[in-house]
């Protein structure tokens, strides 16, 4: 063997090396510049938020001093509509500020008057349409412990969802299934069951079908995130549609 000959090989290895090592560079980089993108989309959605929550704010402020003037008779309706605006005003200006993240305030409690208060604001945002709420009286008795501003918001954008997708006079039904790790909220509707693309994650359900995620949506998923739970939606065409709200059975703190 000539003394060149050894040296061939190690040269060819060396050139391998070497574009395996450009490569791997190259990737990083590209993965830098995908990073940065992202972060600079997230600030720009943060900004959107933020604007959008000051947006709100000035008509729902509007809104609540106009059911001052309007008296108890005529301003119930208006006033829940201001505190609407104003919650959800909050949600979009805590989601500019921690984008990937939500404190929670967490208390045990009882479920039924979060329940109340989720279908008195639904109530008042429809009309002068209406809904026939039936809440199961075992969902109203159990005890849970969950930020119930969160909790009251979520269930309210499922209502709304709800009441959108059923004509006036339809029936919503709010009941519970608990499971050896999940207490579910289930809201089922006697809609359209139309079924839509939709944001969530995991959009298959038994019913083969799903609808549409809107902001409101959008936003009760991330708090039920919060609180480790999941939004799942199941639509039936010409049967009507079931919004499950999940979070962990270790929230579940009683059923008297």
């Amino acid at each position: 063997m000539q003394p060149g000959d050894a040296i061939l090989p190690l040269l060819a290895l060396v050139a391998l090396l070497g574009g395996l090592l450009l490569r791997a560079r190259c990737g990083w980089r590209a993965a830098e510049t995908r990073a940065a993108a992202a972060e600079r989309l997230a600030a720009a959605r943060g900004r959107g938020l933020a604007l959008a929550a000051a947006e709100l704010r000035g008509p729902g402020l509007a809104l609540m001093a106009q059911a001052a003037e309007a008296g108890r008779s005529g301003g119930q309706g208006l006033h829940a509509i201001a505190q609407h605006l104003l919650r959800v005003a909050d949600d979009l200006a805590e989601f500019a500020r921690e984008p990937g993240s939500r404190a929670l305030k967490e208390l045990p409690g009882p479920l039924g008057p979060v329940v109340d208060a989720a279908v008195a604001a639904v109530s008042a945002q429809i009309r002068p349409g209406h809904r026939q709420w039936q809440v199961d009286p075992a969902l109203r008795r159990l005890t849970i412990r969950a930020d119930r501003r969160a909790l009251e918001g979520t269930l309210a954008a499922l209502l709304r969802r709800a009441a959108r997708h059923s004509r006036d006079g339809d029936v919503v039904a709010l009941r519970h299934v608990v499971a050896s790790e999940t207490l579910a909220i289930v809201i089922e509707d006697e809609g359209d069951g139309l079924a839509a693309a939709d944001i969530l994650a995991d959009s298959a359900s038994p019913a083969g079908g799903t609808r549409g995620l809107d902001l409101g949506l959008s936003l009760a998923r991330s708090l039920a995130a919060a609180h480790g739970g999941d939004i799942k939606l199941e639509s039936a065409p010409g049967i009507g549609a079931r919004a499950w709200l999940t979070l962990p059975r270790t929230r579940l703190l009683e059923a008297a």
